[in-house]
């Protein structure tokens, strides 16, 4: 079987992994610029940014490679991970009430094929009052994450309804990865 390099430094998307039984060889977060370019779609931008993930690793023989990037998008309007506490509560505040997509963009790739897939969730947040989001805001989630919030961590508390991957919106879509993993050669426990 081959060995299987984790291009990202996320423990979330370690964690899903390790859930459906895959451990991987080696774990290699890409050194790429991540910013969106100016009037970029939010498909286009998951998708090159997750393409440049897997050209800046070049698997060796016997070697797969998995990216993924999601992102949070109200609209066209892309909401990476948020610099400091007051761009997080403009992006909870932009999200209070109102339906979002999350965008997770996955790519495998060996020496020779590469397979790609892009997976979109709705997401439905409740109207937030001023009380909770300040709340949400004191309890650090929001640091390091797209949109400013991780479904599986408090925010999840605001979430009323979602229309898809639930773990793509924590940054890896599983049933989707596990099919893209066991075309190149990968399966884990629950293949």
């Amino acid at each position: 079987m081959p060995r299987l390099i984790l291009g990202s430094a996320s423990p979330r998307r370690l964690a899903l992994l390790e859930q459906a039984g895959i451990r991987p060889h080696d774990i290699r977060p890409p050194a790429i610029d991540e910013a969106p370019l100016r009037g970029e779609h939010p498909r286009v931008y998951v998708r090159r940014v997750t393409a440049d993930k897997m050209r800046a690793l070049d698997p060796a023989e016997g070697e797969v490679v998995l990216c993924a990037d999601t992102t949070v998008a109200l609209g066209r309007r892309i909401f990476g991970k948020p610099a400091d506490r007051a761009e997080a509560r403009r992006m909870i505040e932009a999200l209070s009430g109102r339906r979002h997509r999350v965008l997770t963009a996955v790519g495998v790739r060996s020496m020779d094929r590469q397979w790609e897939r892009l997976v979109t969730t709705t997401v439905a947040v409740k109207r937030l009052t001023e009380r909770q989001i300040e709340a949400f805001l004191d309890t650090g989630d929001w640091e390091g994450k797209a949109g400013a919030y991780a479904i599986q961590g408090p925010f999840g508390a605001f979430v009323s309804w979602i229309n898809g991957s639930f773990t793509g919106v924590v940054g890896l879509p599983l049933a989707e990865t596990l099919g893209l993993l066991e075309a190149a050669g990968i399966r884990g426990r629950l293949a």
